[in-house]
């Protein structure tokens, strides 16, 4: 035991840095966001996420949004648990066979006007799994996609300027 101690002190800490974040740029993405999410839907975005297959590294990035540094509820966005109280789709992953009805389902469940985002570069484009025999590969081989937003594993900055980048692109359409 005191082997295993006198080694650990010897070693030190070999962890990483906690990497430095910009407040100031996530206030900004913040406020514009929720002034397109007010703007469109009165005050709130619903999103559904759907993991269709990704090794997770995605979904720990979104589960980020949600904790007290990122806290995007003050921005107006609420994660919900089914697509019937949904405005957006945030799929992650190359769509694995067995998710592709699934995802079909949760598509059509979700009321129009609706919008689907492909986070991390498997949704986007099928990754280092593309189509094969057990992946659909890319999310828009299965439903169509408004917005794709690449990164392996994507940063929560990244999610909400892809967010931002969808709101800003469905109101040109408009």
């Amino acid at each position: 035991m005191f082997r295993i101690l006198k080694q650990s002190f010897r070693t030190g800490v070999v962890t990483e840095a906690v990497p430095v974040h910009d407040d100031a740029e996530l206030e900004r993405l913040g406020i514009e966001v929720r002034r397109q999410i007010d703007a469109r839907f009165g005050g709130s975005l619903a999103i559904r996420q759907v993991d269709a297959g990704s090794c997770n590294g995605c979904e720990l990035e979104i589960h980020a949004l949600n904790n007290p540094f990122y806290d995007v509820e003050r921005f107006g966005i609420h994660f919900v648990a089914s697509p019937r109280h949904a405005d957006a789709l945030l799929v992650t992953g190359p769509v694995s066979r067995h998710m592709e009805t699934a995802l079909r389902r949760t598509w059509r469940a979700t009321p129009s006007p609706k919008f689907v985002i492909a986070a991390g570069i498997c949704a986007c484009d099928g990754g280092e799994i593309g189509v094969s025999y057990a992946s659909c590969g890319a999310v828009e081989n299965v439903i169509p996609v408004d917005i794709k937003i690449p990164g392996c594993p994507l940063t929560p900055l990244d999610l909400l300027t892809g967010l931002l980048g969808a709101l800003a692109s469905d109101d040109d359409k408009r």
